[in-house]
């Protein structure tokens, strides 16, 4: 069995637009006054049609608009896609397709025919819950907006996530409990609460570099509110599944766990990443990040202007650590084996089990409490010895 089987297939469709950028967001987005949506849904549908080919009969878990903000998208761009993915592939009878959202009122008034277009899961960008903040943050909707969003998506998906982000300048660890007690008390399956990072090429970069960011909470007032947010989510019945991403029981983002399991995802849009296996051999993929650019080249032929790289088996056996001790399930030795073709060497193991970081449990090795707040370090003692000892 090819190893991206233990972690499945999936797609993922990049939309590049927003109407603002935010000044912490790194990603890539970019603010345009006038979109072809007929285009862009053809140049979607031209990648779709060439990356099927190269997959086919593969079986699709999932499939996750994200951005940008996708519901800038014509809802009838979102069925196009969806009609076309089923087209292409079989799909899993328990399919979902995510659609990332912001909360204002002219997106919510698209809800439903996203709906209709079969979009099963939304992920709501709330980043926080007043008005103050919201507007440091660089948000365009109000907090009464986030609520109203949020009811009107219980009430039309399948399946609801919000995004906060905490460690906010001048916030108080009272005051995240109360905002994140309130967050949980709202109903939803699955909360991703991130910590504010400085991201370089960001506006908040660009402040923090010239001291004009001032209030961001220290090392250790982070950390604690890390804690805070893991025993509040616990208590409420939202299990840490990965580092930053809380969910009910069944709740789980599907399409985030084929990233962190490590399978196999297409990667569609500018900027998008991907992971394909093909022969016995896998190869990471990124297409052209400006949108015009990438829009112009598909139309030329495709792909544009996209690299891949084969992956060793090395590097999928690091990418596959990397990404599996996020997770609370964490990381099979025996396929940590397989993939790396030897066992991870069993001295930087040993010491992260006695500094009380990881924990064995048969053939899973997993990060405790500790461990996650340390990731970084376990995995530079862990990948430094198995170099060592090669």
């Amino acid at each position: 069995m090819e190893d991206w089987r233990n972690g499945g297939f999936g797609v993922y469709l990049h939309w590049p637009f927003c109407q603002s950028k935010c000044p912490y967001c790194d990603f890539n987005s970019h603010v345009a006054t006038r979109i072809d949506q007929s285009r862009w849904a053809a140049a979607y549908l031209s990648e779709i049609d060439r990356v099927a080919a190269l997959t086919e009969g593969r079986v699709v878990n999932s499939v996750f608009f994200g951005g940008g903000t996708p519901s800038l998208m014509d809802p009838t761009v979102v069925a196009a896609v969806i009609e076309r993915i089923r087209d292409r592939w079989p799909v899993a009878n328990d399919l979902e397709i995510t659609l990332e959202a912001n909360p204002s009122s002219v997106e919510t008034d698209r809800f439903k025919a996203y709906s209709d277009a079969g979009v099963n899961r939304v992920s709501l960008g709330i980043q926080a819950l007043n008005d103050g903040d919201l507007k440091r943050l660089g948000r365009l909707h109000s907090a009464d907006e986030a609520r109203r969003a949020i009811a009107i998506a219980q009430s039309t998906f399948a399946r609801v996530s919000i995004d906060l982000i905490y460690a906010r300048q001048d916030q108080s660890i009272q005051s995240w409990e109360s905002e994140l007690l309130t967050a949980i008390s709202l109903g939803t399956g699955h909360l991703s609460l991130y910590q504010l990072t400085i991201e370089d090429g960001t506006a908040f970069a660009q402040l923090h570099r010239k001291n004009r960011l001032p209030g961001l909470p220290m090392e250790d007032q982070a950390a604690e509110m890390f804690e805070l947010t893991r025993q509040l989510c616990s208590g409420a019945g939202f299990m840490a599944y990965e580092v930053s991403n809380h969910a009910k029981v069944g709740e789980e983002s599907r399409h985030n766990l084929i990233y962190w399991r490590m399978g196999d995802y297409i990667g569609i849009g500018p900027g998008a990443h991907g992971r394909m296996t093909i022969a016995g051999k896998r190869f990471a993929t990124v297409a052209e990040r400006l949108p015009d650019a990438w829009l112009n080249g598909v139309e030329a032929g495709g792909p544009a202007r996209e690299s891949t790289e084969t992956l060793s088996r090395e590097e999928q056996a690091t990418e596959y650590l990397l990404m599996s001790l996020r997770l609370a399930d964490g990381s099979s030795l025996s396929r940590y084996c397989s993939i790396a073709g030897a066992p991870l060497s069993p001295r930087g193991l040993e010491e992260m089990i006695g500094l009380g970081l990881l924990t064995k449990n048969g053939d899973k090795i997993m990060t405790n409490d500790r461990g996650v707040l340390l990731l970084n370090g376990v995995l530079r003692a862990l990948l430094v010895d198995r170099q060592s000892d090669s």
